[in-house]
């Protein structure tokens, strides 16, 4: 497995001598994608499931040895009598998941999304989705959230996991989507996939006339050159590189898709059924995720229309510090704005 040298310390930026670019230290290789001093809230999944679980008493929560590492642990301070710890065994944790919601519960199981999409696919293909239960999947790290290499980034889960009919999958931008997006997951028949973002999560969409509802795409604002179709984090990225292009006077729209199925065909089409430069954004594999649910939907609709993907390569990815693979595999605003400028020509 190939590495970005990383020195070692607690900060995430060392100093360097003056004119050079900071050594990134190991611990940004961690989750967080959150730009220096950009607004944050702290772990806005379980802030909201246990806000969730006050107002539902059906709802409770299992993990898999992750309560800290996926934000489960709040719901697990504060409803302890209706949390369960099934220690390092995803298949248990989504049939004991099942078993619970054959009962009525409402369960929400954590875990990181490597292990739900690559280890425990067929007790969630089986014992939740073909009986349609009400079962909430919540997996940690998804994509190039994490430098620890292809054993923790899902890189592909959302490729693994749209063919599973009856699955709901959600791929949050940041604090207000999670926190919105849990009570509607909850109150949803079936069973649905949560790509989470945990720690200290960008708070973005409420700058923007904004409510996430499941099912809908969005648009955050309109353009005249361009029109970017984005979810998950990659969302925060396309709205700072439309504001990037604006000096470069290309005007973009951005429209946001946080469910990636059912997919809002209608919302995305009507954006894409123009002149303008269309381009997807993805914090995902260009294989299986978002590029194709949108090429899907332009081919179907007989649009004839060429969608450009800025999406992770069909490939293992490096383990080292998240920036700079984030610059390295075309995630950053930087490479964004690079793309569409060689796009327009």
């Amino acid at each position: 497995m190939s590495t970005v040298t990383a020195s070692k310390g607690a900060a995430s930026r060392g100093t360097a001598p003056q004119g050079a670019a900071p050594k990134l230290k190991t611990s940004a290789m961690i989750a967080s994608f959150a730009d220096p001093g950009q607004k944050t809230s702290s772990a806005p999944f379980g802030h909201a499931l246990a806000k969730a679980a006050e107002a539902d008493p059906r709802i409770v929560g299992l993990t898999a040895d992750l309560g800290k590492y996926t934000d489960m642990h709040i719901f697990a301070r504060a409803f302890p009598e209706r949390f369960f710890q099934m220690g390092m065994a995803e298949q248990l944790l989504f049939g004991a998941a099942a078993g619970l919601a054959e009962t009525g519960l409402v369960p929400f199981a954590s875990t990181y999304s490597v292990f739900a999409a690559r280890r425990a696919y067929d007790f969630l293909c089986l014992d939740i989705a073909e009986p349609n239960l009400n079962v909430n999947i919540v997996g940690g790290l998804p994509g190039l959230t994490t430098g620890y290499g292809p054993s923790h980034q899902a890189t592909e889960d959302m490729a693994i996991f749209r063919g599973m009919p009856n699955l709901t999958i959600v791929d949050p931008c940041d604090s207000v989507d999670i926190e919105q997006a849990v009570p509607q997951l909850a109150a949803s028949d079936g069973p649905t996939y949560l790509r989470l973002l945990r720690g200290n999560v960008p708070t973005v969409l409420d700058e923007y006339d904004y409510t996430f509802e499941l099912g809908k795409a969005k648009v955050l604002r309109g353009g005249n050159d361009v029109v970017f179709v984005s979810s998950g984090l990659m969302t925060m990225r396309a709205l700072q590189a439309a504001e990037a292009l604006a000096a470069h006077k290309v005007d973009v729209a951005v429209v946001h898709a946080p469910t990636i199925k059912p997919f809002d065909a209608a919302t995305v089409l009507a954006e894409l059924n123009t002149d303008r430069l269309a381009v997807t954004l993805e914090n995902h594999s260009v294989v299986g995720g978002l590029f194709e649910t949108v090429a899907s939907a332009v081919v179907s609709a007989g649009l004839g229309k060429r969608v450009v993907p800025v999406a992770l390569p069909d490939e293992f990815l490096d383990a080292g510090a998240l920036p700079t693979l984030h610059e390295r595999y075309g995630l950053s605003v930087q490479r964004i704005v690079a793309k569409v400028l060689a796009e327009l020509g």
